[in-house]
């Protein structure tokens, strides 16, 4: 019969970073880098700039972790939160660095890729549009803003579970709207 594993206390090793022990962020790493990697991936595409926000992740955790608040959600939560605003934030400086040929080559009506980008863009807008205004918000504040769901229900005053069913709610709404 074995021993159940210890709980792994997030919260104690981010107050140990902010204290200077390079052992507990060494700790948080191992024990949270693979999954912050496969988040990044998830919305990068591409391993290596995956690795690369991954590694200024943990720069921004050890820097930032005497700001974090517990009060504002879990130290996981936070974690990855930073590591998802990374990766938004490597997206957005992507397209922002297209070259001037491809951007011509998005602007030009006979392609058909950049029509159907343009027509999906404009159906996902639609559908958001269907949504309550409330469900619209947390919708965005998790997928846009990077917010946990603990985090959302702070900023609208709202229950947590409500927080949460709302979302899964509305991403079923979105999906059989995209259908």
């Amino acid at each position: 019969m074995s021993l159940p594993e210890p709980v792994f206390d997030y919260e104690a090793h981010l107050a140990a970073c902010a204290r200077g022990e390079r052992a507990a962020l060494h700790r948080l790493y191992v024990q949270e880098s693979p999954r912050l990697l496969g988040v990044a991936r998830r919305l990068v595409r591409d391993t290596a700039l995956a690795e690369d926000i991954v590694h200024d992740a943990f720069l921004n955790i050890w820097g930032g972790a005497a700001g974090f608040d517990p009060a504002r959600g879990s130290a996981r939560g936070w974690m990855f939160s930073i590591t998802r605003h990374l990766a938004l934030n490597a997206l957005r400086k992507h397209q922002r660095d297209l070259p001037l040929h491809e951007e011509t080559q998005l602007a030009a009506p006979d392609n058909e890729a950049a029509f159907a980008a343009l027509a999906h863009s404009a159906r996902i807008h639609r559908c958001l549009e269907q949504l309550e205004p409330q469900r619209r918000h947390c919708l965005l504040h998790a997928y846009v803003d990077g917010y946990s769901h603990a985090q959302i229900s702070a900023r609208l005053g709202t229950p947590l579970g409500t927080v949460k069913a709302w979302i899964k709610r509305s991403l079923n709404l979105l999906r059989e709207c995209m259908g």
